[in-house]
């Protein structure tokens, strides 16, 4: 029996290694840029969160108002003297947990509601259709703005207001995986050999099946929590000056940049563009991967 479990386990594992060896270049690319982008925001995140910093962030130097980048400020000052690069490093802090929040939140319901929609079907399958249309039927920023008016513009609300509105589209995903098994038999299989109802979602369809599905929506509800808490710090809603965010970052420097000092709003315009991208491309590259969409 042993010999029989190891030989499907390397069945099982060729697949996988095929289809990576079979994606075309350019979504390996964009996998290891992303990645790239994960790990530099989780390292920075962690440097600025023990303060291992180039400068103090909230340190004015008057001397050096708006100084270009160079010695002692690799990415220049900002309109205070404020070290630009310590700031960003800092200003990571402003999305990061409050992102994973709108993200472990998204994940969480839609897959409560893509298993009760695709599993169960019927009258369960209908109210979770409701729900979900009733969410998508009101604009999510409308919602922001009317959380953001109750709350002070707390972001931890914000993004639980992204988490929430995001669920349908992974309800979605999810009940369609779940249908498209139920058409190879799969669940009636499963069931057949007496498999506890709760092994059957959590293990044989949300970790075997669906979890390439939710590390992509993952990767990609990344990328939007960082362009809703960059949008709104940026129009004065999110995180507020002197905390770094940077959206603010953007906003302040922006009074500069036609006077020929473009760096205070440069440096976080284009850390945003590029982290953003970064999480996009590696949502799109697992999905072309994991789905098998650039092997057909």
């Amino acid at each position: 029996m042993r010999r029989y479990r190891e030989a499907a386990g390397e069945v099982a594992e060729r697949p996988e290694r095929s289809r990576w060896r079979a994606a075309a270049l350019g979504d390996r690319a964009a996998v290891g840029y992303g990645l790239l982008v994960v790990g530099l925001v989780v390292i920075s995140y962690v440097v600025g969160a023990a303060g291992w910093l180039p400068d103090d962030p909230s340190r004015m130097d008057m001397a050096r108002l708006n100084a270009p980048p160079g010695a002692g400020h690799a990415l220049g000052t900002d309109f205070l003297g404020r070290d630009i690069l310590s700031r960003l490093i800092v200003g990571i802090q402003a999305y990061f947990l409050p992102g994973l929040l709108a993200v472990a939140i998204s994940l969480a319901l839609g897959a409560a509601l893509g298993v009760t929609a695709g599993y169960r079907g019927g009258r369960a399958e209908a109210l979770v259709t409701y729900l979900s249309n009733l969410v998508d039927a009101v604009p999510r920023l409308v919602l922001v703005l009317l959380v953001i008016a109750a709350f002070r513009a707390d972001i931890y609300y914000v993004m639980l207001v992204v988490g929430i509105t995001g669920a349908p589209a992974v309800a979605s995903i999810i009940a369609g995986k779940i249908q498209f098994l139920r058409q190879k038999s799969f669940i009636e299989a499963a069931h057949v050999l007496g498999l506890p109802t709760r092994v059957i979602v959590l293990k044989h369809i949300l970790w075997y099946n669906c979890a390439p599905l939710l590390i992509i929506q993952a990767t990609l509800g990344m990328g939007e929590a960082i362009l809703v808490e960059t949008s709104l710090s940026y129009l004065g809603f999110g995180v507020q000056e002197p905390t770094p965010s940077w959206g603010n970052m953007v906003q302040a420097g922006a009074n500069y940049f036609f006077h020929g000092k473009f760096w205070p709003s440069t440096a976080p315009a284009l850390a945003i563009l590029f982290t953003i991208l970064g999480f996009h491309l590696l949502g799109d590259g697992l999905n072309n991967i994991l789905e098998s969409k650039s092997a057909s």
